[in-house]
């Protein structure tokens, strides 16, 4: 498989979850191995912060990178769009301290990509590909990857009689996460934003961006989207998270209630074990390589 980019540049805007404010998203096509890249557009010198696990300085509610004095919120939705569309090259200039929230899936992003369209590249695509299985476990979360063809399956367990137990499994493909997995939309409670709300964050959120569940049901005309719209989301976050690896991610994943910091620990476990998987190019003249900047290094939310 070829790496890919974008055919040309996109631009849209959206409102920031937790400022409320207006932010305007600029995606241009990059070179094979550039990676995927974030812009502070309207910091001066414009910092550049690579999206790898290795930026990563904050996961409250969201996945938050960081270079320097400069750090880029809400990056998830919008990393699991381009890499569920197949998009390994871009760089991502953001007028703003976080990327917009828009209806609170990752759907509107995939529209946008779909309908700009994208570019091969002269240059083989590098998987991480696991041989040996690793997992993780802490408490009543747990996550691990096995050998296999990609692919996620998610175990969610919430009290709520419209959530309860819920499961799904899906393959790594962007046919199936553009069908499956892009318009779940993230959900929460009633008395948790409100909790936000009165202490300045989740100015922007609202029925038009989030799913709110009161304690018997859900306040957004319609309903949901899905029926497991909830597992099918914490998919999307982890795809998203994934995408911070910095290479696709060849192997069978499963993870029980997971969130963002135990998704990044997750990788920076994986990393450690580097016996159990190598890079990996699919070609008749298959041989190791790895981007200059792959480095498995612990990232900085981590603990020691």
């Amino acid at each position: 498989m070829w790496q890919q980019t974008l055919a040309q540049p996109l631009t849209f805007s959206g409102i920031g979850l937790h400022s409320g404010r207006p932010v305007t998203v600029t995606i241009y096509p990059a070179a094979a191995n550039h990676g995927l890249r974030f812009v502070r557009a309207d910091l001066p010198d414009r910092p550049e912060i690579l999206a790898h696990y290795s930026k990563v300085v904050d996961t409250l509610r969201a996945t938050t990178l960081g270079e320097g004095m400069a750090t880029l919120s809400t990056v998830e939705h919008l990393l699991a769009a381009l890499r569920g569309a197949g998009v390994d090259n871009a760089r991502i200039a953001v007028e703003g301290p976080e990327v917009p929230i828009m209806d609170g899936s990752a759907g509107p992003f995939a529209a946008l990509l779909a309908e700009t369209g994208f570019k091969t590249l002269p240059w083989l695509r590098a998987y991480l590909r696991v041989h040996r299985p690793v997992e993780l476990r802490e408490g009543d979360q747990w996550m691990r990857v096995v050998p296999g063809e990609p692919r996620i399956t998610y175990t969610i367990d919430f009290s709520h009689p419209l959530i309860r137990r819920q499961r799904f499994t899906v393959p790594l493909a962007s046919e199936a996460f553009a069908r499956e997995i892009a318009s779940a939309r993230t959900f929460g409670f009633l008395k948790e934003v409100q909790y936000l709300q009165t202490h300045g964050l989740a100015l922007g959120g609202s029925l038009d961006n989030a799913v709110v569940l009161d304690d018997a049901g859900v306040l957004n005309p319609g309903g949901f989207r899905f029926p497991d719209e909830c597992v099918r989301h914490k998919i999307l976050d982890a795809m998203g998270d994934l995408a911070l690896l910095g290479l696709h991610l060849y192997g069978r994943l499963e993870v029980s209630r997971g969130s963002h910091e135990f998704h990044l620990r997750f990788l920076q476990h994986l990393m450690d074990q580097q016996a159990s998987w190598r890079v990996w190019l699919p070609s008749p003249r298959t041989r190791e390589t790895q981007p200059s900047w792959f480095q498995p290094t612990r990232w900085e939310g981590a603990p020691a």
